[in-house]
């Protein structure tokens, strides 16, 4: 899989998805800035995927100028539950490297699903993607950000009241409109 054609694909998906339907408050001021870092590794395997985290960590605390990570690992943890499972070793590994407090991973996934809910649920949408991606972001910009923001807890319950009015076949169109889709 060529990584520019993912990156382009997880670009698209962030500009007409996440943005256009301002499911993130947070994610037009970080990409018309340019500080967002758009990452793919062919890992295939849980450890070499570790192993990458480790590496866009380690690069995030080195270079302030990035503001948050997509890495995109379309290769690895393709199957959901697999994916999901693998998320307590990315907190693992974020406690392990002394990163608690400094970084957290949101989770987004082909076929992600919030538990409680039937796999077609219109909120899952909210953390569909592309492609399986660990989105690495600075705790000190989360805490700023969510200090500052009104309503910041309504987010999740403003993005489920809309994705549930969009309706599942109106998402799965938005979602076909990508480069990534048959």
């Amino acid at each position: 899989m060529d990584s520019n054609d993912c990156i382009d694909a997880v670009r698209y998906w962030l500009e007409s998805f996440v943005v256009e339907l301002n499911l993130c408050p947070f994610a037009k001021r970080e990409l018309v800035k340019d500080r967002i870092r758009f990452s793919t590794t062919s890992a295939e395997s849980l450890e070499s995927l570790l192993a990458a985290l480790l590496l866009e960590m380690q690069l995030l605390e080195s270079d302030p100028e990035i503001e948050t990570t997509l890495l995109i690992h379309p290769n690895a943890m393709q199957e959901f539950a697999d994916y999901n499972q693998f998320l307590d070793l990315v907190d693992a590994l974020i406690e392990q490297e002394g990163y608690s407090g400094v970084f957290q991973v949101a989770s987004f996934h082909p076929n992600y699903q919030f538990a409680e809910t039937a796999t077609d649920a219109a909120e899952n949408y909210s953390n569909r993607s592309p492609y399986p991606l660990l989105h690495i972001l600075r705790e000190a910009s989360v805490e700023r950000e969510t200090v500052n923001y009104p309503d910041v807890d309504e987010i999740g319950q403003r993005n489920i009241r809309l994705l549930r009015e969009l309706g599942v076949a109106r998402l799965k169109t938005l979602l076909q409109q990508g480069e990534w889709r048959d």
